[in-house]
């Protein structure tokens, strides 16, 4: 089954703002970021029943990244990954749920 990639306009400012966050640090490591970011997203879009749910009664799986601490949150929906989040580990649990 072939799945297609969506990203909410969310997830694409968190990634970003933390990229640029990195940038600042060291120049270089925004890049590098990105990059395991999108390595991520390719690997969850090949095999998106791989990784765990969240929580018990949500939809949401999760990926966490190796690199650093961030974890891409995501749910499956008929032929669509729909990625909610890329959120840093010690940002408040469920900050992406959608009512």
């Amino acid at each position: 089954m072939t799945f297609r990639l969506r990203i909410r306009p969310q997830a694409e400012a968190e990634t970003a703002a933390a990229a640029e966050w990195y940038e600042a640090h060291r120049q270089g490591l925004g890049a590098e970021f990105v990059a395991v970011v999108d390595a991520a997203l390719a690997e969850i879009e090949r095999r998106p029943q791989k990784h765990p749910l969240w929580r018990a009664g949500y939809p949401y799986r999760r990926r966490s990244l190796r690199r650093f601490p961030y974890t891409i949150f995501y749910r499956i929906e008929s032929d669509d990954i729909v990625v909610v989040a890329v959120a840093h580990s010690r940002r408040r649990p469920g900050h992406f749920i959608e009512p």
